[in-house]
């Protein structure tokens, strides 16, 4: 006889959800027991909350379609909320399935008892609860419609353990049709088209699947011919960069940067984008990137089906005599050598990252200038930190490298955020998952000692040191990876580096190198 658990797992599976990245407990146990029965799912064990929701944000990234989670109640699911607030910013789709008390025990107020609803409702578009073994597949049929929905969300389904336990109602599974992004309107397409005739000084910015190969392509032949700035938002869930794409730059992250940046931009044109605001407020400068007297047209917002958005555009603006697509070329910056730097680091990369890479960057203040180095190398995915919430590097390396088994995937990790997540480098070793991570230890919090000063708030003195450093004792990251069942070493040189570099490329599994910069 199949039970409740059997039921989600099937309607799971009947729509190509075949991957659960978990870290369950007693609540789910008969959940897990379904997982076992169903060889089709492939279930990986994360060893934090935080490394399976964001292992499912790379994944979701990288295969285009929901992963599950498998969470442990409230606390479970609070350790991993810092990582759907990620993945809910780079519109991942993702369907948690959060254990429960059975629902007659839930009046004891045992002591793992919490309010689910409320902790999930803040970082997903869908929250439900099936009460009982019949509301299973018409609960978990809304869950996958709801994370199918463009551009990707976040759906949590509740599932209190006598309805995974009880007996399921006889019927198959049903395969949902997933929504359809929202048709592109002739009237913003026009007002667009209109805008990039009008010879005012323009930027179309863009995000979301307008950063694909295709897309970028023709937005860069309208760029051509209108004399338009094509750029993309600061945070993006992935771009495709390298040799023979296009040499795209992204919203500068510091607020003066930033200001400079659109300071003579008399109109944007947003494609899947949102206008460029500061990450933070600063004393005394604006919250908005764009000048007051910038024309804002929002030609298609992130729901929207942003390829047929952008095949109108073009249909309706007219690129048949327009240049041909502006790719980069090609090109191995040169390599100084000495002591190491992240300039160093991105140069490297450009000369050994293989083709079809995945890069996947939470190096936060020391990947800054990784574009600049790195525009005509081989052809790679970029997948960033797009929420803030710090502690997603090493997890999205992991859920992206089980989505994509046939492409190297390398992690840009700050050390600070990565201690956040470190386990992350277990589930590599486990799953025999074919990532290089880099680590930038510079020992510090970097970026906190620069928002500090930014802020207005000074210089780090004592106290504050205390907060920001991480030394005394440093860090010692090869052996945290080598205590995970990760392959390691340290550099601290140029031609240390390169040479770990090139052979961690040329091999399979995870390496972790310590760049000690």
């Amino acid at each position: 006889m199949k039970i409740g658990a059997d039921l989600l797992c099937d309607t799971l599976l009947a729509n190509g959800i075949d991957t659960c990245f978990a870290n369950p407990g007693t609540s789910e146990m008969h959940f897990v027991a379904a997982l076992d029965r169903q060889p089709a799912m492939r279930c990986v064990l994360g060893l934090f909350e935080g490394v399976v929701t964001g292992a499912a944000d790379g994944y979701a990234r990288m295969a285009e379609k929901p992963a599950a989670t498998l969470l442990h109640l409230g606390p479970g699911l609070a350790n991993g909320l810092a990582n759907l607030h990620n993945a809910r910013r780079a519109g991942s789709p993702m369907v948690n399935v959060v254990g429960d008390h059975a629902t007659y025990h839930l009046e004891l107020d045992a002591p793992l008892t919490s309010d689910i609803e409320s902790l999930a409702r803040p970082m997903s578009h869908w929250v439900g609860r099936a009460d009982s073994p019949k509301m299973l597949d018409s609960t978990a049929e809304d869950a996958i419609r709801a994370a199918c929905t463009a551009p990707g969300q976040i759906a949590t389904l509740i599932l209190p353990a006598d309805a995974s336990w009880g007996a399921a109602p006889a019927g198959d599974p049903v395969a949902i049709t997933p929504p359809q992004p929202t048709a592109p309107e002739a009237a913003r397409i026009t007002q667009a088209a209109t805008a990039l005739r009008n010879g005012r000084n323009t930027t179309i910015l863009i995000s979301g699947k307008a950063l694909r190969d295709a897309e970028l392509d023709t937005l860069d032949r309208i760029a051509q011919s209108s004399g338009a700035r094509l750029m993309a938002q600061q945070s993006n869930g992935r771009m495709m960069r390298g040799a023979g794409r296009i040499a795209l730059d992204r919203v500068p992250y510091k607020v003066d940067l930033a200001l400079a940046t659109f300071a003579e931009t008399e109109q944007v044109i947003l494609i899947g984008a949102k206008a460029p605001v500061g990450f933070f407020a600063y004393p005394g400068k604006p919250g908005k990137m764009l000048p007051e007297s910038c024309e804002v047209i929002d030609m298609a917002d992130a729901g929207s089906d942003l390829p047929a958005a952008i095949a109108a555009l073009a249909d309706e603006f007219g690129v048949a005599n327009s240049p041909a697509p502006r790719h980069a070329s090609r090109a191995k910056p040169d390599m100084s050598g000495g002591a190491l730097t992240p300039d160093a680091i991105a140069v490297a990369l450009a000369h050994h990252m293989p083709d079809n890479a995945i890069v996947c960057d939470e190096s936060v203040t020391s990947g800054r200038d990784f574009f600049r180095h790195t525009y005509g190398a081989a052809p790679h995915d970029f997948l960033q930190l797009t929420g803030g919430a710090i502690g997603v590097g090493m997890p999205l390396a992991t859920g992206a490298a089980v989505a994509c088994p046939d492409r190297k995937v390398i992690t840009l990790q700050a050390d600070g955020s990565g201690m956040y997540t470190v386990q992350a480098l277990w589930t590599q070793a486990r799953e025999e998952l074919d990532v290089v991570t880099i680590v930038f230890a510079n020992r510090r919090y970097q970026i906190l000692h620069g928002e500090l000063k930014d802020v207005g708030a000074g210089t780090a003195g004592r106290n504050a040191s205390r907060m920001l450093d991480l030394d005394n004792p440093a860090l010692d990251w090869v052996s945290l990876a080598r205590g995970m069942g990760v392959e390691a070493a340290s550099a601290s040189t140029v031609e240390e580096f390169s040479d770990l570099l090139r052979a961690a490329c040329q091999r399979r599994g995870p390496f972790l190198i310590e760049a000690l910069i």
